[in-house]
């Protein structure tokens, strides 16, 4: 910590005034803004005025360039720190120090694909939804697979460790293939040795742009009915499912200040244009699905809680 300066009498006068309108006056060499708003402030991040954020690379969620977090994650945190007064400051780590650094309150939040789950709340704070994920199927050539049913039989991709690898496994007859990474799902879907892909959507979209010769396209499946789920509990992770930003346990003001941008964003018109720009459909990403607002009601949200989404 940098020494404290002896200051005379008027200065110390003079500094007692700023504090009504201005706090957290940061000090030479301690990262922070010199000038933080009392509002800011109260934010209480673990350095005033600065929102420390734990992020994996993840394009086109999530990527570090420059100093700066880039891709639909970064873009959402972006604009809603600019209206909060924070500056952001990304840790990059993987998937696994996401989660234990807002957990033991190493940084302030995590942001980039982080589901919902009942569980996971238990142990830190998530914001409303920025977007929903819905379920994507990467597929090549003319053939359409519109249900779960469509699937069964079939040689079905994934990457080792995504929740689709439960899924595919509970398909029947279906052949589950899981890679290392999505370039290998690509590369044997376009080789004709996969029929299916499951992947995060933008993923999926990214891939047609940079990889024409693949001659792929994106398909959403529809959901299987809670029936169908009751049967066979892992076909849960075909629905689609709730993102959020990942606050820890007592982030409470900061978590309540960012659901707010992200409602507002939302109604604006702010996060129809940001899905867009990264060729997302804003009807499969910014609608919810019916089961969103029970899982959370009572939960980690009041009874009466309307997730955000956009207008009709």
């Amino acid at each position: 910590m940098p020494m404290i300066r002896v200051r005379s009498l008027a200065v110390a006068l003079s500094a007692l005034m700023l504090m009504s309108t201005v706090a957290a006056c940061g000090a030479d060499g301690d990262g922070g803004p010199k000038n933080v708003s009392a509002k800011t402030a109260a934010l209480g991040t673990l350095t005033p005025g600065v929102i420390k954020v734990a992020v994996q690379p993840y394009a086109p969620y999530t990527t570090v360039r420059d100093g700066k977090i880039v891709g639909l994650d970064g873009d959402i945190l972006t604009a809603v720190a600019r209206k909060l007064g924070l500056r952001i400051e990304p840790e990059v780590t993987d998937f696994a120090g996401m989660l234990a650094g807002v957990q033991s309150r190493r940084v302030d939040i995590t942001v980039g694909g982080v589901a919902w789950s009942a569980e996971r709340q238990k142990q830190g704070l998530f914001t409303d939804p920025p977007y929903y994920s819905p379920p994507a199927m990467a597929v090549r050539g003319a053939r359409t697979y519109k249900t779960v049913g469509d699937l069964k039989g079939l040689s079905l991709g994934t990457v080792e460790g995504y929740v689709w690898v439960k899924s595919i496994q509970a398909v029947p007859r279906a052949t589950l293939h899981a890679y290392p990474d999505a370039t290998g799902v690509f590369d044997d879907l376009g080789a004709g040795r996969v029929d299916v892909g499951f992947l995060d959507p933008l993923i999926i979209i990214a891939a047609q742009k940079e990889r024409p010769e693949l001659k792929i396209r994106t398909e959403y499946p529809t959901p299987p009915t809670a029936a169908e789920v009751r049967a066979k509990p892992a076909y849960q992770y075909f629905q689609p499912y709730q993102t959020g930003f990942y606050l820890p346990r007592k982030a409470t003001a900061l978590e309540r200040a960012i659901s707010a941008r992200i409602d507002a964003m939302y109604a604006n018109g702010e996060m129809t244009r940001l899905v867009r720009k990264y060729g997302g459909d804003p009807d499969q990403f910014l609608r919810p699905s019916p089961d969103v607002a029970a899982a959370r009601r009572g939960v980690d949200r009041p009874d009466d809680w309307t997730p955000p989404s956009i207008a009709e």
